[in-house]
């Protein structure tokens, strides 16, 4: 089976750390700090393993701490950083998001617009510098809001991400461990996701899954 072992992959913290001594205080006081240092050695490793071309892909649901954790990553590399953003500021919602994320960034960041192209954002990378991708669900939401062909553009983008000769970290939502949707559209999209999510994280040397804040290492070390 292809899931085989997937369940034992999964780790936040070295075994070793859930060790509590009988004597010792008890694991719900010793967890957060547990979990904090975890965080600490994932942006520890990083900084390491990104100076040569390493692909993250940074899973999670809403509002888990996805983007927080891939700026992290990448800022554990010297700038400048690259932003590839597929967000467009269509109502007022999503401008204060952009803004609000834009803000978080601060100095340091270039910030490209690919609501549709990211293939092309990646090749115009002239620092070949880190680039963060966010996010790859609101890319397949427009691509299929215009009609494009979805798989070609799967294809365009990992051919894009193996030209890179640097670090690239992808976020992406993970839409399907919720209910079955009702609705042929919404089905459409949480396949497509899917098959996106499966074909980056057989490429990507490290896979994270934030929940509530915490990066769970599903791939890669430490």
């Amino acid at each position: 089976s292809p899931f085989a072992g997937f369940a034992g992959s999964i780790k936040i913290f070295p075994a070793a750390a859930r060790t509590v001594p009988a004597a010792g205080p008890k694991p719900c006081i010793l967890l957060p700090v547990m979990l904090q240092g975890a965080a600490a050695a994932v942006y520890a490793y990083a900084g390491k393993d990104m100076a040569v071309a390493k692909l993250y892909l940074v899973l999670g649901g809403a509002r888990s701490g996805k983007s927080r954790h891939a700026e992290s990553l990448v800022e554990s590399c010297p700038p400048p950083w690259r932003y590839v953003a597929t967000a467009e500021p269509l109502d007022a919602e999503m401008r204060r998001r952009i803004r609000l994320h834009r803000d978080r960034r601060g100095a340091g960041w270039e910030t490209a617009e690919a609501p549709l192209d990211i293939a092309a954002a990646l090749d115009d990378n002239p620092t070949e510098g880190p680039v963060l991708v966010d996010c790859l669900t609101l890319w397949l939401s427009n691509l299929m809001a215009e009609g494009r062909p979805v798989e070609a553009e799967f294809d365009r983008l990992i051919a894009a991400l193996e030209r890179r000769r640097a670090a690239t970290v992808l976020v992406s939502n993970e839409v399907g461990m919720g209910i079955v949707p009702d609705n042929r559209l919404a089905r459409d999209f949480r396949d497509a996701a899917g098959a996106l999510h499966r074909a980056l994280a057989a490429r990507a040397e490290h896979v994270h899954f934030m929940v509530a804040g915490i990066p769970m290492i599903v791939k890669g070390t430490p």
